[in-house]
């Protein structure tokens, strides 16, 4: 055989000199071309079965003439009347009406398939034996080798059938049917030709051209110009086979059992198969593919593959097995403008390179595959090339699932990518794929991985269960992920750093064991419509500087805190509803800034809203309600400004600021609280002004323990405490302010406490301790033990009293009149005797109610411990 390069060159050459040659025939090739011509088209006249094609075109061989032909009719109706007249020959009235089925069918056995056909026509009973399925299905697996009928119900399409289909009344007929012009190629039956016909390649009895060698078969199909011409490839190994396709052929395996275990084409210099310009409608199906180079010799294989689609060119690879055994370069190489192949349920597993590669601007469509198990990624998209894959099975990988890159374009629908060892697919270097609806799973490390300028739309995928982030995006890249399902990752759901971008919007990410989003490093994203939730971590963690638009999303039930800011990230968190977590809503801490406005913040197990050590955000337009803490908390030197939020229905203080904090606290509405309004306590600061402050359980602002904060012109009303209390060695600057219509007084004031007053109304305030202390009652049955009115309290050194124990001036009057007692200080408390918790009982109460040592200040609220993770 020649060499590839001097085969290649001399066939193209060939085909075109003989295109271009118009010799004129002689008039005897005239005449036999015409003739040829008039058989065939007499063969394909009207809608005869295919026997009846065969049985014009043998009596035509037999008579020669029509007028022949006319006669043998005439002859054959007699014939078919007089068999069931009275007086017809003995022998055919038994033949045709006597003979059992069973002998008929053992006769018709021996007989292949143009006999077979012949016989159908003599008479009813010979067509209904003749045929009989088990009779075509052993010609049919004698020709084809077939287990099942094989279908060609359209271009392109071959399809096995099951028996049990009952569309066609004889499948293997109608196959035998579909099929019968087909060219075979079958190793070993040099003995099966005619010696008479040797030159022609037809097998004895029957009009079956048959070839040894793939390229033989090849070279016959080029020469005679047949387009869409069948090469049936029977079992056997094919080495060396010189196969370069530029025309319409149709190649397929033929074997018994699975098919592709038995036709195995295999190279070891050049690609196995190549498909060329003119090869726009040619097929392979039904085999093996190989290239296994010999890896001791020099020269390299990098431009070799096991299969090899290049420009202007669309041919159908399907249900193929296509494997290469070299280190470099891929097992499948589609590549250049106008390469456009359909490629679909083949397997392309275990090789030692990239499984499939599309490049230079090609496309195609690649359909139901299975790639697998191979040593570099699964696929390969490159260079502005734009393939449609759906439905494949890409897994098992020992590098990435998928990869473009250098503007790799593509659409990927509904494919099934999971276990490879590193991401499942990866995008960079400008690639810009559209991936929809596949299920990205159980990877070694992570799900989707865009980087290095990356883009890409990823929709209505399914990504979940990989060790690492679900989605990565890092290094500019800017892709948009929509209405994915991501969930129960091992780390992350989607993980933005190193200035990554991206539009994140109408997810749902849950289930994931680190926060389901996370953003650091200078990385901005949009971040919108999604739902973040029951994660084991938090919801959104933003550090390291990281930015974002956070928008419309629905943060709740996640372990730990929904959205964390902090190390000098400034998000804008705006139109989320962030509730239902059982620790803290929004944390803000070491140095965590940003934006917080016109959110949804409630039903957490902690604050609303924290910040501390450094953190300034601007926290406004919010609303903060029915935590199981409080609504803010400010502390360890927290800052921020909180204006025109509303905060209600909290089971703490509204706001809470402490320990060297000093925020300030502008246009609020803090009302309805199950505790005190705005707790100020352990050196606390901040101004707060014109903030409406009302109808909370507790003081409207309590200002304890060397704390110092400024109000000025608030409103602070219809309190069920006092409007404001100052205890506890703290101060104040009140200025402008309106204290009224509050229970236990506008303005109350510890002892010692001297805090600094200018413009104050203080009017209207209902007063209740001096009303119960008038009256003799005992204060606690004003307050409970619930509140802390602000009066006079005592210790009775006769019953033995703690300091923790503070008694009314009317119980010592009435329960302990006659005993030691001494006055403590001015001050909030409720009274313990009155409580029932002291040795005696109350004169001035009925049953006892359980209690502990009196407080002093309202409980502190509940403080976040979250570990930091980067």
């Amino acid at each position: 055989m020649m060499p590839s390069y001097t085969s290649r060159t001399t066939r193209s050459n060939t085909r075109r000199l003989r295109k271009r040659s118009n010799v004129k025939q002689t008039d005897s090739n005239r005449n036999s071309s015409e003739s040829a011509s008039s058989r065939s088209s007499d063969e394909e006249q009207g809608e005869s079965s295919y026997s009846t094609r065969y049985y014009l075109r043998k009596r035509q061989t037999d008579y020669g003439s029509s007028n022949d032909e006319n006669q043998s009719k005439r002859r054959r109706k007699l014939s078919s009347k007089s068999s069931s007249c009275k007086g017809s020959p003995i022998g055919a009235q038994y033949l045709q009406e006597e003979l059992p089925d069973e002998v008929l069918i053992k006769i018709f056995s021996y007989l292949y398939e143009y006999d077979l056909c012949r016989a159908a026509c003599v008479c009813k009973r010979f067509k209904t034996i003749a045929d009989d399925p088990g009779l075509w299905k052993k010609i049919y697996q004698d020709v084809f080798e077939y287990d099942y009928p094989l279908m060609n119900p359209e271009a392109r399409v071959f399809q096995f059938i099951q028996p049990d289909e009952n569309e066609y009344e004889n499948q293997w007929k109608e196959s035998f049917k579909q099929l019968h012009k087909g060219i075979h190629v079958r190793q070993g039956y040099d003995d099966a030709y005619n010696s008479n016909y040797r030159q022609d390649r037809r097998l004895k009895g029957r009009d079956i051209r048959c070839y040894d060698s793939i390229e033989r078969a090849y070279s016959f199909v080029d020469s005679e110009d047949m387009d869409n011409a069948i090469i049936f490839i029977h079992s056997g190994m094919y080495l060396t086979e010189y196969l370069f396709v530029d025309t319409n052929v149709i190649m397929i395996g033929a074997a018994p059992g699975n098919v592709i275990d038995n036709v195995i084409i295999e190279r070891g210099t050049e690609s196995t198969i190549t498909f060329v310009e003119g090869a726009k409608e040619a097929y392979l199906g039904y085999v093996t593919l190989k290239f296994t180079p010999d890896l001791t010799m020099a020269m390299t294989h990098h431009k070799h593959y096991a299969l090899e689609v290049t420009e202007n060119c669309s041919p159908t690879i399907d249900h193929c097995r296509i494997k290469s055994t070299s280190v470099v370069g891929s097992a499948v190489c589609v590549s250049g403008v106008g390469a456009d192949p359909i490629i679909k349920h083949c397997k392309i597993k275990d090789c030692e390179n990239v499984g499939l590669f599309v490049t230079d601007y090609a496309q195609g469509q690649y359909e139901d595959n299975e790639i697998s198990g191979n040593a570099l990624a699964g696929i390969w998209v490159k260079n502005h090339s734009n393939p449609i894959m759906r439905r494949n099975h890409i897994h098992h990988g020992r590098d990435v699932g998928i990869f473009t890159f250098d503007n790799g374009l593509g659409y990927f629908e509904e494919n099934d990518i999971h276990n490879n060892r590193i991401a499942g697919f990866e995008v960079k270097a400008g690639a810009n794929p559209t991936v929809v609806r596949c299920e990205i799973h159980h990877g070694q490390t992570g799900g989707v991985y865009v980087h290095e300028n990356g883009r890409g739309q990823f929709i209505e995928n399914k990504i979940h269960s990989n060790n690492f982030a679900g989605v990565w995006i890092t290094s500019n890249s800017d892709p948009t992920i929509r209405k994915n399902e991501i969930f129960n990752g091992h780390q992350g759901g989607v993980y933005i750093f190193g200035e990554g971008r991206g539009l994140i919007e109408h997810n749902n990410i849950y289930g994931n064991a680190l926060a389901g989003i996370q953003i650091r490093t200078n990385s901005n994203p949009i971040v919108r419509h999604n739902k973040i939730h029951h994660g084991q971590h938090g919801g959104i963690y933003v550090h390291e500087k990281g930015q974002g638009l956070i928008e419309e999303n629905e943060v709740y039930s996640n372990t730990l805190a929904g959205v964390w800011i902090t190390t000098g990230s400034t998000p804008v968190l705006r139109k989320n509803r962030i509730h239902s977590g059982k620790q803290v809503g929004v944390y803000f801490y070491d140095n965590g800034h940003g934006v917080l406005e016109d959110n949804d913040i409630f039903n957490h197990l902690y604050s609303g809203v924290q910040i501390r050590t450094g953190s300034n955000p601007l926290i406004r337009r919010n609303k903060i309600w029915g935590g199981q803490n409080g609504g803010i908390l400010v502390y360890n030197s927290g800052l921020g400004m909180i204006e025109r939020n509303e905060i209600f229905d909290n089971a703490m203080a509204g706001v809470w600021i402490k320990t060297d904090s000093n925020p300030l606290l502008r246009g609020n509405k803090i009302h309805d609280g199950r505790d005190g309004g705005v707790c100020i306590f352990s050196g606390g600061k901040g101004i707060l002004e014109e903030n409406d402050i009302f109808r909370n359980a507790q003081a409207g602002v309590l200002i304890s323990t060397s704390s110092h904060p400024m109000l000025r012109r608030n409103r602070i009303f219809d309190g069920n405490a006092a409007g404001v209390e100052i205890t506890n060695n703290a101060t104040a600057t009140l200025e402008g302010n309106k204290i009224f219509n509050n229970k236990f007084g506008g303005l109350c004031l510890a002892s010692g406490v001297h805090p600094k007053q200018k413009d104050n109304i203080i009017t209207g305030n209902h007063n209740m301790v001096q009303k119960a202390v008038s009256t003799g009652q005992c204060l606690y049955k004003i307050s409970s033990y619930t509140s802390f009115p602000m009066h006079d309290f005592y210790r009775c050194q006769t019953c033995n009293t703690t300091e923790r124990n503070a008694i009314c001036v009317n119980c010592i009057k009435n329960c302990h009149a006659g005993h030691v007692v001494e006055f403590i200080r001015h001050d909030r408390f409720f009274c313990d005797c009155g409580a029932g918790t002291l040795n005696n009982c109350c004169q001035l109460q009925g049953e006892p109610t359980q209690d502990t040592d009196t407080l002093y200040d309202s409980a502190a609220p509940m403080e976040t411990h979250t570990l930091r993770v980067n």
